[in-house]
């Protein structure tokens, strides 16, 4: 509903004084944050000049080393501090920009006064501390986003609350001035959605508070369930949604929960980049984020781990495993087979390996083995793995006593300096020792612990056991379905033999192995996680989240994805994959929220997108209108190079950025060699982290949660998208693009495209002479 001009001044004239009172204190928090940094340099140089002092005196290094250690916590403190007013200068500066976007005025009783909220991306009050702003994460703050006029309820930390919501208003601010503003009875109205959405898109996601819907506000307000799944289609701002629930839970548990205490799996780096604004734009400071690639290959060092778009790619040329053979190592019941196998195996069955020094045997596996059969056979796994290693580093002291005295060592003794005497001495004092034979005898000791450090290591690191070889052996004896014949599994066991020869694993064998490993040296878990997120869940198999759930046991998990977008997969309905999960998780508190509106696109992109899909028809398109998709038909490959680069210069007239997207590697490198020569072009990689403007180029697996002004789909021809396999992926194409669609086809078109309703896009055809 449309206000008059008079209201709108008053509001302008309220958007005034509040600015100016925020500028105000934006002055105010710059003179603390200069201060801060003159502080923070002076402590910095102290830190610096009493790091560089040499001493040799035992008491001396003490004493150094106690002020070096204060002055390092003061210059962390002075650097924290310095951090947190940057923030608060940055959202000052947000604030003074647009302090709100909403109002809301409630009524608790029919005898009290309306109060008026204003809500913004954070709370801002004046020298009194009468709130002028309410941060959108406050309780209150629920009623903007889920009320409707009436009665409304909404959670406070003193239980429900009951109160008239009188009126709600929306405003669209920049630069202090009022562009727009009406009242209205739904989360927002389309009006703000309509112009925040038909903006261009820039290379950095934008936080969406002032547009959040109420399905969207269920996901970030959700602090109760252990799993929470979000089902949503492309461009339902399911990750935006995902990113202001990681801000909402960072405010409501501010005394217990820290940003580093969070995970993000982002799909890729690009990806990782272009949310990387969001938190800090609302004050916060950004969780940990991490690719599957990233965290598995941290966990593999010295083993080069096959990333899921080698996979995919390897997947395009050959099909290395059969179906049946992915299906069955990716379930869960072969996580659960590894679990059980940890649990059962006998000590005689561990697959222990010699510890060598100098080339040398020094504990062989046959002693390693006795001492593993010794144990109670009851023991835990974990528990069994630590006895051992206790053992050996026992057998190592002892070794160390006996070679202290060795006539070898008494011979370097003869030759250290007074120095490096002193240095081996530590913290010891001559007078610490009833005879000079005992502080010789301390002194051998330290020079044989140096030289069998690296023994030491490998005992600490678990490194006699050979966990590879132990999963070939579990790999031996599993129990297989019915449909993976004994002569694919032993191809399948030879390639995993000869990945590992050549310092490589398939993707399919990491988190079984991982868990393997996990399970039988008790490594691997942390417990300081509190809340896990997995972005395009789609894409990992239930044996990789597993063991996700697995390495961080006590987290919180929240997976969000679209089944329609399974680059590697057949499509599954979410209730069904939430009874999976919760089943596979062991969780009691599992919820599932479905997004089936989609904002990203225009009404017509959204129309053909969703219409490539069976049961396309649940995705709901918002009413941004804009061109038809067209589909461009040429003949032969030069003839397809040359249109491309038409479409590309003339969508560059009307927008910085143009994204050719295409099936595989192959494909974008072809279409890189020939677009350089014409205009400013980029391929992208996997490795690579920022997205520049101009013509990009990328597989579509690199596009995964990125959106583009115009997209140009290259080569959508029967040949590259023959049946139903391929409806992921064009689909997942087709959704990138926010304004503009180009779907270019090398000969006849798909089917999938050419079965169509004609009126969803327009048809260009080469005229063939």
């Amino acid at each position: 509903m449309a206000t008059s001009d008079q209201e709108q001044q008053r509001e302008q004239q309220r958007v005034d004084r509040v600015i100016e009172q925020v500028k105000e204190r934006a002055q105010q928090t710059d003179d603390l944050l200069a201060k801060a940094h003159h502080e923070t340099d002076v402590i910095q140089k102290n830190y610096g000049d009493n790091n560089s002092v040499n001493t040799f005196e035992v008491d001396d290094r003490i004493e150094t080393n106690a002020e070096l250690q204060q002055q390092k916590q003061m210059v962390e403190r002075a650097v924290e501090s310095e951090a947190i007013l940057k923030r608060q200068v940055g959202v000052l500066k947000d604030l003074s920009n647009s302090p709100y976007f909403g109002r809301i005025d409630i009524q608790d009783s029919p005898d009290e006064e309306a109060e008026r909220l204003y809500i913004g991306t954070a709370s801002f009050v004046d020298a009194e501390q009468n709130f002028l702003v309410y941060d959108w994460r406050a309780p209150i703050s629920s009623v903007y986003y889920n009320g409707t006029l009436g009665q409304v309820q909404y959670q406070t930390p003193a239980g429900q609350q009951t109160t008239e919501l009188i009126k709600k208003r929306q405003f669209q601010i920049n630069h202090g001035q009022i562009k727009n503003m009406f009242d209205t009875n739904e989360t927002v109205g389309d009006e703000i959605l309509q112009a925040v959405l038909g903006e261009q898109n820039d290379a950095y996601m934008q936080n969406i508070v002032a547009t959040i819907q109420k399905e969207q506000n269920d996901i970030i307000r959700d602090t109760t369930s252990d799993l929470l799944v979000v089902q949503g289609v492309a461009g339902s701002g399911k990750t935006s949604a995902i990113l202001q629930r990681i801000a909402f839970l960072l405010y409501h548990s501010r005394a217990s929960l820290e940003a580093d205490q969070m995970v993000l799996f982002s799909p890729n780096r690009l990806f990782s980049h272009y949310i990387s604004e969001v938190l800090p734009s609302l004050g916060e400071r950004n969780m940990r984020q991490v690719t599957l690639a990233e965290f598995l290959s941290a966990r593999f060092q010295g083993l080069t781990v096959e990333s899921l778009f080698e996979r995919y790619e390897s997947d395009r040329q050959r099909e290395q495993l059969t179906p049946a053979i992915r299906d069955f190592q990716e379930s869960a019941d072969f996580m659960r087979q590894v679990d059980q196998y940890c649990h059962q195996l006998p000590a005689d069955q561990l697959r222990f390996t010699n510890i060598v020094f100098n080339g040398e045997i020094f504990f062989a596996k046959e002693v390693i083995t006795k001492i593993a059969a010794a144990l109670p056979a009851a023991m835990q796994p974990a528990d069994r793995f630590l006895a051992i290693k206790n053992t050996l580093i026992k057998r190592l002291k002892h070794r160390i006593d006996d070679e202290a005295q060795a006539d070898w060592v008494n011979d370097i003794i003869d030759q250290l300096s007074d120095e490096a005497y002193h240095d081996l001495l530590g913290s010891k004092r001559r007078g610490d020792f009833q005879s000079l034979d005992d502080e010789v005898f301390y002194i051998g000791k330290q020079i044989v612990t140096k030289r069998l450090r690296q023994v030491y290591d490998a005992i600490y690191n678990g490194y006699f056991l050979d966990t590879y070889e132990q999963y070939n052996d579990f790999l031996a004896q599993v129990d297989r379905p019915t449909t993976v014949t004994p002569d694919q599994w032993q191809q399948r066991i030879a390639a995993y033999q000869a990945a590992v020869e050549y310092h490589r694993i398939a993707l399919v064998d990491c988190a079984p192995l991982l868990l393997l490993r996990d399970v039988l040296t008790g490594s691997g878990q942390n417990r300081r996680m509190q809340y896990i997120f997995v972005d395009e869940m789609q894409d990992y198999s239930l044996a990789q989240l597993l063991y996700i759930k697995h390495a961080f046991p006590l987290a919180k998990f929240t997976l969000l994805g679209d089944s329609e977008q399974a680059l590697f997969k057949g499509i599954e309905l979410p209730q069904q994959l939430l009874e999976r999960l919760k089943d596979a998780f062991n969780v009691r508190r599992a919820n599932l929220i479905t997004l089936n509106k989609s904002y990203r696109s225009t009404e017509q992109i959204t129309n053909f997108a969703k219409a490539l899909l069976p049961d396309g028809d649940q995705i709901q398109a918002f009413t941004r209108k804009g061109d038809l998709p067209k589909v461009m038909i040429r003949y032969g490959e030069d003839a397809a190079l040359s249109s491309l680069r038409s479409e590309v210069e003339h969508q560059l007239k009307a927008t910085n950025t143009v994204a050719v997207l295409t099936k595989d590697l192959a494909e974008s490198k072809q279409v890189y060699q020939y677009l350089k020569r014409y205009t400013v072009t980029t391929l992208m990689a996997d490795s690579d982290r920022t997205m520049p403007q101009g013509v990009i180029v990328m597989p579509i697996y690199l596009a995964k949660g990125l959106e583009f002004d115009a997209v140009v789909a290259y080569d959508v021809s029967a040949t590259n998208y023959p049946d139903a396999d391929s409806v992921g992926i064009l689909y997942t194409i087709a959704s990138r693009a926010m304004h503009h669609l180009t779907l270019l086809s090398i000969g006849d078109v798909s089917p999938l495209i050419a079965q169509l309703d004609p009126t969803l896009f327009t048809i260009e055809h080469q005229v063939r002479v």
